[in-house]
């Protein structure tokens, strides 16, 4: 069983940035692909952007491409999410998931874990 934990969400404004990071419980952490999903009040689970086990392969959802970076620290268990220009939109409880596997997915529902989530508010 492993335990996620975000950190790093916050109110900020349009323009600004925020560094997201999720800890992982378990070892070894690169056995697992990590993913970013964030929910809006009343909307769905949407993808944001996954990285495999290795950081090889990266993906971003269209709506982030350019702002968004995701990257991971194998030797910290950690994967961050760096947010840059950030807009009132992007307004949404952001989770991180992990994936027993090497490949990444954009599907919430290949992940097996999830983190409790981190707000962040993006003020206009």
């Amino acid at each position: 069983q492993v335990r996620l934990a975000e950190s790093g969400g916050g109110l900020v404004q349009a323009g600004g940035s925020l560094r997201l990071s999720c800890a992982a419980s378990e070892r070894p952490f690169s056995r697992y692909a990590m993913g970013w999903f964030r929910q809006a009040p009343g909307k769905d689970r949407d993808f944001v952007a996954a990285i495999s086990w290795g950081g090889g392969s990266l993906y971003a959802a269209d709506s982030v491409a350019g702002r968004f970076t995701i990257s991971r620290d194998n030797t910290k268990n950690t994967v961050y999410l760096q947010m840059n220009s950030l807009k009132p939109e992007d307004t949404a409880v952001y989770y991180c998931a992990a994936r027993d596997t090497v490949g990444v997915s954009i599907r919430a529902y290949d992940y097996d874990y999830w983190g409790q989530g981190t707000q962040v508010t993006v003020s206009s």
